[in-house]
């Protein structure tokens, strides 16, 4: 996903297919933080790289590369503890390269509340061999606004040496969901409290892009039931796989770290 000086774009361009509309989640932590406790600008680009390389991985179905980025424009920093959300569209389609117009908002994970910080668009080339353009151009299916989806891509460093997934690496990516999951459902700090359920179908590979779906299942007093799924694509494939299925317990907690009631929970379920 790194610039390619030698490389061109096509054209002409057509217009993007639609549907093709979709957000990612992340959530700032610390480590990515600069002195004054907000998101490094390399840290936003590279997000919104991330973004356009699955967009493009996805309506190509060949290896791309990034071969521009222009019209970016810094309007408001992230600050640490919030979520950053990416979201876009392809607004130009050519034989062999994508145009990705790709913004990023700010999310106070407590209140709601929502900035846009970060916009820019990024043409993404692919490489390799020749392969045909399908006839039906694929889609991203539609999940519901309570559905967090956390999309990652399989590095070589994240693996084992048999090019594999770590499970404690899928085991980050799970709870990252989750958390996020919980805490918009909550508006409120929320702690995991227990794993109940934890499969290993199949393996995640290096180049793959990982796809993390969570929901809020159930809700107690103080406790919140998430499933979260774990799909894995090859980029120059169609179709996907599942390779994990969990199940947490996140519980609300005040600023003593006590458990408190969740707001507005709409189900009673024993807490255990």
């Amino acid at each position: 996903m790194s610039h390619h000086p030698a490389l061109t774009i096509d054209g002409p361009l057509a217009p993007a297919a639609p549907g093709e509309l979709f957000s990612l989640v992340d959530v700032v932590f610390p480590g990515q933080s600069n002195h004054h406790g907000t998101l490094f600008g390399g840290a936003a680009l590279a997000m919104m790289d991330k973004f356009a390389f699955v967009l493009a991985s996805r309506r190509l179905r060949r290896t791309v590369v990034t071969a521009a980025l222009s019209q970016t424009q810094f309007l408001s920093p992230v600050p640490a503890g919030h979520l950053a959300e990416v979201s876009g569209q392809i607004v130009r389609t050519g034989r062999r390269s994508v145009d990705v117009e790709a913004r990023l908002c700010a999310e106070d994970m407590l209140t709601g509340e929502r900035t846009l910080c970060l916009t820019g668009h990024f043409a993404m080339v692919a490489v390799g061999d020749e392969a045909e353009t399908p006839d039906a151009v694929p889609t991203l299916g539609a999940v519901g606004p309570d559905v967090v989806r956390v999309v990652e891509i399989v590095f070589p460093g994240q693996v084992n040496h048999q090019g594999i997934l770590h499970g404690g690496q899928a085991l980050d990516w799970l709870g990252k969901a989750a958390l996020v999951a919980a805490t918009r459902r909550a508006r409120q700090p929320v702690v995991m409290a227990s794993s109940e359920t934890l499969d290993f179908v199949a393996p995640a590979r290096v180049g793959d892009i990982v796809e993390t779906r969570a929901h809020v299942s159930s809700v107690g007093r103080s406790s919140m039931w998430i499933d979260v799924t774990m799909t894995a694509e090859t980029p120059h494939q169609a179709g996907s796989r599942l390779c994990t299925r969990a199940a947490f317990v996140f519980v609300a907690i005040d600023d003593n770290g006590r458990p408190t009631p969740v707001v507005g929970r709409h189900a009673a379920v024993p807490v255990p």
